[in-house]
């Protein structure tokens, strides 16, 4: 069984930066992708980041292209998302979350695993 616990999330002002970390126990290794999502109040749950664990490539919706950073440290079995330049628009709570198998990493429901998720709010 995997499982992910989120931690980083927070409070900031426009242009500051926070780094999530999501620690994953069980066959995390194993996992075709894994990713970062955010649902903001009202809004669909959207696709952040994806690192494709096979290839070691990184993907990012168009929206935070250039601000943030995907990485992963195997050894620790852990994801993160290093968040520059936020705004307003990137408060939401965000999840980390795994595909076991080949599927389209940008949609929720093809994710395996889900952690709890992490607030962050963004204040102008």
């Amino acid at each position: 069984q995997v499982q992910l616990v989120e931690s980083g999330g927070g409070s900031v002002q426009a242009g500051g930066s926070l780094r999530l970390s999501c620690a994953g126990s069980g066959y995390t290794n194993t996992m075709y992708c894994m990713s970062w999502f955010r649902q903001a109040p009202g809004k669909e749950r959207e696709r952040v980041a994806t690192i494709y664990k096979r290839f070691g490539t990184t993907a990012y919706a168009d929206s935070v292209k250039g601000r943030f950073t995907a990485s992963q440290d195997d050894a620790k079995n852990t994801l993160y998302l290093q968040m520059n330049s936020l705004k307003p628009e990137d408060t939401g709570m965000y999840y980390c979350a795994a595909n076991s198998r080949v599927s389209n990493c940008l949609f929720p429901a093809s994710v395996n695993y889900w952690g709890q998720g992490t607030q962050v709010t963004v204040s102008s």
